[in-house]
């Protein structure tokens, strides 16, 4: 592995709302300062996004280069694939509280921790597949919380074209939203197998018909981290720069 320009940090929140202790990791990159203010961009499977995803490596490069601006990326992770269907799932046990864990835990924690401008709109959450169906429904619920998100294949059900077409704060959302474009079967943590395709291009739909800053592309790929990390670096720069 390359050495890292910037810097990991972690701390542990003991949740009120998942009863049960989280880590919280984050990176910060080399020129960190408390001079200066920082976007924030809590990532849903954060292992995951710093691994396969390599954004910590993307992090120095695009802050080197002055793509994106003052950026710290934060991620929190899953026990197994059980518990990330649970927290996850729009139908899944504990996505209410684990979406109240992202709003009253985690951004003041990140908040206290960091120079943030504490505002939504310096505020984005990440996540592929379930972990994106999860951000959006967040930022639904909290749009002055958070007023970004990056969707790479979110899971569309109907509980989340109804969220959409209920919500009245998507004028204020700016929204990243990938699909793949062989991704009309996809085998789930169930073990079903269900088109991913034909309800994203749907969502397509409702988010463009809203004034919100909106941003589509429909990858050559189904639904694999191969894909996702491909289009890593398009994502945060659109978002963040």
């Amino acid at each position: 592995m390359m050495g890292r320009k910037g810097k990991f940090l972690e701390a542990e929140i003991n949740s009120n709302f998942l009863e049960e202790i989280l880590t919280v990791k984050w990176y910060v990159p080399e020129t960190f300062s408390d001079l200066y203010k920082y976007h924030i961009c809590i990532m849903q499977d954060g292992d995951d996004y710093f691994q396969m995803g390599r954004v910590a490596t993307l992090s120095d490069r695009l802050h080197e280069s002055g793509e994106i601006e003052n950026t710290v990326f934060a991620g929190i992770h899953y026990k197994d694939k059980y518990d990330r269907q649970d927290k996850y799932h729009p139908k899944g046990p504990k996505q209410t509280a684990y979406i109240n864990f992202l709003v009253k835990e985690v951004v003041p924690l990140l908040d206290e921790k960091l120079p943030t401008y504490h505002i939504g709109g310096s505020r984005t959450l990440m996540g592929d597949s379930l972990g994106g169906t999860v951000s959006l429904m967040a930022a639904l619920q909290y749009p002055n919380t958070f007023g970004q998100v990056i969707m790479q294949s979110p899971f569309v059900d109907d509980t989340v074209l109804a969220a959409v077409r209920e919500s009245h704060s998507l004028g204020n959302l700016s929204i990243y939203h990938t699909i793949g474009n062989q991704e009309s079967e996809v085998k789930t943590t169930a073990g079903e197998v269900k088109d991913f395709l034909s309800p994203n291009r749907e969502l397509r739909t409702l988010l463009d018909n809203h004034r919100s800053s909106y941003v589509y592309h429909e990858l050559d790929g189904a639904h694999t981290w191969k894909y996702w990390q491909k289009d890593m670096k398009r994502a945060l720069i659109t978002m963040f720069n």
